[in-house]
């Protein structure tokens, strides 16, 4: 582009030189054509940059992780004047690490007319990709000027974490919620404001629990079986703090989520109610969320996705600890990629929970042999990153 300002340059000054030398008409045509060009030229593209805008269109805002996803880029001319070259720079990025990565687009766009533009991109791990145009740059016909044109434009696409199949054993402590108005379908248990079944009766079962109405019509003893609530206070503690450098920052956060996920899923596959605690960073505090169903666990884990745009600096859960120093669960399960020691101890000496685990992720093999439990009460699980099937095995939660 310089190199044509610059040959233009000289066309002047060998127009001028033609002019001097030459007093015919045709001279000094020619001086005010090249002259003024240069101006019209100016004119038509600044003209032509007010008149241009830039918008995203997504038709997927959820996608898997490793699936290429479209992400159209369409450019508005509303002028009379048509583009030859319009350069625009992309820029996408997870907002977890913020590490950008960016290329180039080059498109002409036609007078009254709006130029589509498809891509696709993919992410190895789960999170939120921001995709935006840091500028979009025209030029004139003869490649003269240059104008930074339309406003800059950004949209989002959630990449959604996978679960993991994970092996264990679900116990139903005798902590119970005697209001609970969740039973499960499939298990038998002792609360007698809902019936299960209607059996015969065998050697040993409760007087009490014979239906003597129906047993009358039967002339046989018919007995009931009571419901099993699955409203327990079980509890899953998701700490998304970020303790890792920025090369393994990703792989990290990704394992957190999907442990987090995996479990969740496992306690549904086993009818087992519970909750999460976790940092909400759209209300700048740690929140909890109930999950007795996919369809909770879906909702959760899109209001979870929407405040990671808001994601400034998560605290310690440690100020959730002492803010709450008086906790009582069933089930209490700590999710986090720190092994930190004041942490671990609150959660060993201050929640009372009949099953207390805390699972870690850890970055390499070689981490593993650190995490070596210690704690009364507390079962560490090391996950080591991407291995979430492997590592979490015949647990108790």
């Amino acid at each position: 582009m310089l190199l044509t300002k610059v040959l233009f340059i000289v066309l002047i000054i060998v127009c001028i030189f033609f002019y001097i030398l030459y007093l015919w008409d045709f001279a000094l045509i020619l001086l005010f054509v090249v002259v003024f060009l240069p101006v019209v030229m100016f004119i038509i593209t600044y003209i032509t940059k007010k008149r241009i805008t830039l918008e995203f269109a997504v038709k997927e805002k959820r996608v898997e992780k490793n699936v290429d996803f479209p992400i159209q880029l369409v450019v508005t001319n509303n002028s009379i004047f048509p583009i030859g070259k319009a350069d625009i720079k992309i820029e996408y990025y997870n907002v977890f690490n913020n590490e950008i990565s960016s290329f180039d687009l080059y498109l002409p766009v036609q007078a009254k007319n709006s130029q589509r533009v498809t891509f696709r991109l993919s992410s190895k791990y789960c999170g939120v990709i921001k995709i935006k145009s840091s500028y979009l740059y025209i030029y004139d016909p003869l490649k003269i000027f240059k104008f930074k044109a339309g406003s800059c434009i950004s949209t989002e696409v959630n990449v959604l974490p996978e679960g993991h199949d994970i092996s264990g054993i679900v116990q139903f402590t005798d902590s119970v919620n005697e209001d609970s108005d969740i039973f499960s379908e499939y298990r038998p248990g002792d609360d007698p404001s809902e019936v299960f079944d209607l059996r015969e009766y065998n050697p040993g079962d409760k007087l009490n629990r014979i239906h003597w109405k129906l047993s009358s019509k039967k002339d046989d003893f018919i007995v009931k079986e009571y419901s099993m609530p699955i409203d327990v206070s079980c509890v899953l503690f998701l700490d998304l703090k970020s303790y890792s450098g920025k090369d393994v920052i990703l792989p990290v956060f990704d394992t957190v989520i999907e442990t987090f996920l995996s479990l969740s899923q496992f306690l549904l596959d086993n009818e087992r109610g519970h909750s999460v605690i976790y940092y909400d960073a759209s209300q700048n505090c740690f929140a909890e969320e109930s999950i007795f169903n996919p369809f909770d666990l879906n909702k959760f884990i899109k209001k979870l996705f929407l405040s990671f745009s808001y994601f400034i600096e998560v605290p310690s859960p440690e100020k959730y600890f002492q803010t709450n120093s008086v906790l009582s669960y069933a089930s209490f399960s700590y999710i986090s990629s720190s092994a930190e020691q004041k942490v671990l101890d609150k959660i060993d000496d201050n929640v009372e929970a009949d099953i207390k685990n805390a699972f870690l992720v850890v970055s390499s093999e070689n981490k593993l042999s650190e995490f070596v439990s210690a704690f009364s009460s507390l079962n560490i699980t090391p996950v080591l990153v991407g291995r979430i099937s492997a590592s979490i095995k015949d647990i108790e939660i």
